[in-house]
């Protein structure tokens, strides 16, 4: 006889807005302009995703160069550098912008303080897509990045007393609560959002693994290893309380050995992880254990992105 086990579902887990609109919009225009459709880097962070585009006819690339000039090119929902449409626009291509408008509102922002004579702090992961766009919005010299409240301690501004700070969408928001105190400690006139930049699908993501963590043994996050804020969410797990915190891209990653003597387990899913595979780790629980299913469901989420107005328009 099979061995009981508890599995607690996050609620809200998987798919954010964001990534769902970038989703959207790849598939949108090969429906329109037919395949190949190029895609500049993953559209969203998941190797399941790139997969069943790639079998529609999207073509990852990593630089412009890649992409010929008579096929249009999507930009990632992590957003570019002004360098690269001005590049698309310089070599006549036809693309499509698929960044996310919570990403699009921190590039917003960080212009806004530009043109008011501040110099930006960056809160953020060095090498990152989201963060490489985002500095990038920026002329050189003008976004000084940190990781961490040690990096603080290293920043050499052009005037401490003109400054501002922005985030990266997908990080920890106690990790960057820190950080965010270490720049007021040091700059006290340092200006920063009314909210930080941190999206509401990454915090509400997190909340659901805190209120999970205190009934569980063992956490599994489904998600990429490239994904921010997947690896995010392991860590805010083994913060809360979880003695074991793994990420996993699919069922057949799980290590079951470690799970022996677990009889409540979390599940969630980082933003860019279809529910798909959520769904197929359950089924591998289900094949080993007698299952109970419990949902802690801490926000609900209803916001949805309009695709860009190139896929809205409707012929008479």
């Amino acid at each position: 006889m099979p061995e009981p086990l508890t599995l607690y579902l996050a609620a809200p887990r998987g798919f954010c807005a964001g990534v769902d609109r970038a989703i959207k919009i790849v598939e949108m225009a090969l429906e329109k302009w037919g395949a190949p459709v190029y895609v500049r880097h993953e559209i969203v962070h998941n190797r399941y995703v790139v997969d069943e585009l790639r079998g529609k006819g999207a073509v990852f690339v990593e630089d412009l160069a890649d992409c010929p000039p008579d096929r249009p090119v999507v930009f990632s929902a992590h957003g570019v550098p002004k360098s690269v449409p001005a590049e698309a626009e310089h070599r006549r291509m036809l693309y499509v912008d698929a960044t996310c408008p919570l990403v699009s509102k921190v590039h917003i922002e960080a212009e806004r303080h530009h043109a008011n004579g501040l110099q930006m702090v960056m809160i953020g992961h060095a090498g990152h897509p989201e963060t490489i766009g985002t500095m990038g919005q920026l002329p050189p010299g003008e976004v000084i990045l940190v990781e961490t409240v040690a990096d603080v301690a290293t920043v050499v501004p052009r005037d401490p007393e003109r400054l501002a700070f922005i985030t990266q969408t997908t990080l920890s928001i106690d990790d960057t609560a820190e950080v965010v105190d270490a720049l007021k400690a040091r700059f006290a006139a340092i200006i920063g959002p009314r909210r930080e930049d941190i999206c509401y699908a990454t915090t509400n993501r997190q909340e659901a693994v805190k209120a999970m963590a205190p009934k569980i043994d063992a956490l599994l996050v489904i998600g990429a290893p490239n994904s921010s804020n997947s690896q995010r969410l392991v860590e805010v797990g083994r913060r809360a309380g979880c003695g074991y915190a793994q990420l996993v891209q699919r069922a057949a990653d799980i290590d079951w050995r470690a799970l022996t003597g677990a009889r409540a387990v979390g599940i969630t899913a980082g933003a860019s992880a279809p529910e798909v595979l959520v769904e197929e780790v359950i089924a591998a629980f289900r094949d080993r254990y007698a299952v109970a299913e419990e949902l802690v469901e801490t926000a609900r989420e209803s916001i949805e992105f309009k695709v860009p107005r190139i896929f809205r328009a409707r012929v008479a």
